[in-house]
C-alpha cells in the first residue's frame, strides 16, 4: 500500500468514526428535547399527578381492607375455637 492510499483510507475511517458519532450524539440530543417537552407539559404533568394522587388513595384503601380481613379471619377462628371447645 503506497503512503497515498494509507491516508485516503485513515480519512475515510476517521470521516466514518466522527459520522456515526454525530449521528449518535443528534439522536441522542433528539430524545432528550422530546423527553423535556414531555416533561413540560403541564397538562400532562398534572395528569400524572392526579394518577398518582390515584394510585395513594387506592393504595390505602387497600390496606384497609387488609386490616379488617385479618380482623375477621381472628374472630371467625376465635368463634370457631370457642364453638369447638364448648362441643367437646
Amino acid at each position: 500500500m503506497e503512503p497515498g492510499e494509507a491516508l485516503v483510507a485513515i480519512t475515510g475511517m476517521i470521516t466514518g468514526l466522527l459520522m456515526t458519532g454525530a449521528i449518535v450524539w443528534g439522536i441522542v440530543q433528539f430524545a432528550r428535547v422530546r423527553q423535556q417537552g414531555k416533561l413540560a407539559d403541564p397538562g400532562l404533568s398534572n395528569e400524572v399527578a392526579a394518577l398518582r394522587d390515584q394510585v395513594d388513595a387506592l393504595q390505602q384503601q387497600l390496606y384497609e381492607t387488609q386490616e379488617r380481613l385479618d380482623f375477621t379471619e381472628r374472630l371467625l377462628t376465635q368463634g370457631r375455637d370457642a364453638h369447638e371447645a364448648r362441643r367437646e
